[in-house]
């Protein structure tokens, strides 16, 4: 598992070592990580300031270039430094700006890239709050779902209120398990028209032709994006 972590942040500078309860907000992302028990913990950072406080807490740290445009690209560099042979065919990339995520979704996005054909895998959780169905920085998840099935293909995500008519909205969390070699191609891809337009990098991925599975869970981890978010999680995790 790696988690991509950078001290340059448009609305929260800093933000992976900001203080939550004694310690910085990254080591509680890589604490959850430790605890859903899928293999070992790495966090890629762009500073070293962030792999000291990872080492410190005693985790594992890569230093990675911090001009790499994203997470997906900083997964990928740490994965090569670490596992050169490819001794790893599977990676979940995690954000380290979920402090409070629960274990048990980690293993969720995991157990779902074990189906046949699937190249990545994600999270998505039921809308229940009615304004984040018009909300554009609630990205929604378009799933193919059987009825009682626990995940389903991804046909598409978008910020808009997708699908039409009555029925359920899914809140897409940001979560991903890669298939080692579809991270490779996933990388090395361009950015496509559909990922700039709706500045979702996933489209990507399925504008090529990958399948992504999203596993369905109870609850929308906290991501903290602003001063407001911080404060909501030193509340929950204090």
């Amino acid at each position: 598992m790696v988690i991509p972590a950078r001290m340059a942040s448009t609305r929260l500078p800093g933000k992976p070592l900001a203080d939550i309860a004694g310690e910085p907000m990254i080591v509680h992302c890589w604490r959850r990580a430790v605890e859903a028990e899928v293999g070992p913990v790495i966090v890629a950072c762009a500073e070293t300031e962030i792999a000291d406080a990872v080492e410190a807490a005693g985790g594992t740290a890569v230093l990675t270039d911090p001009d790499l445009p994203s997470g997906s690209d900083r997964a990928a560099a740490a994965l090569a430094a670490i596992d050169p042979d490819g001794g790893y065919d599977a990676v979940v990339n995690l954000q380290g700006d979920l402090p409070t995520l629960d274990p048990v979704s980690v293993r969720a996005a995991y157990a779902a890239l074990g189906t046949p054909g699937v190249d990545i895998a994600t999270l998505a959780c039921p809308i229940t709050v009615e304004e984040e169905r018009d909300n554009p920085n609630v990205v929604k998840a378009v799933i193919a779902l059987a009825p009682g099935a626990s995940h389903g293909r991804a046909l598409y995500f978008s910020r808009a209120t997708v699908p039409t008519g009555e029925g359920d909205h899914y809140h897409h969390i940001g979560l991903y398990a890669f298939r080692r070699v579809a991270l490779t191609r996933f990388v090395a891809l361009p950015v496509s028209g559909l990922e700039q337009r709706e500045r979702l990098e996933q489209l990507r991925a399925l504008e090529a032709g990958m399948r992504i599975d999203a596993a369905l869970v109870d609850t929308v981890p906290l991501g903290v994006d602003t001063p407001a978010d911080l404060e909501r999680a030193r509340a929950l995790l204090g």
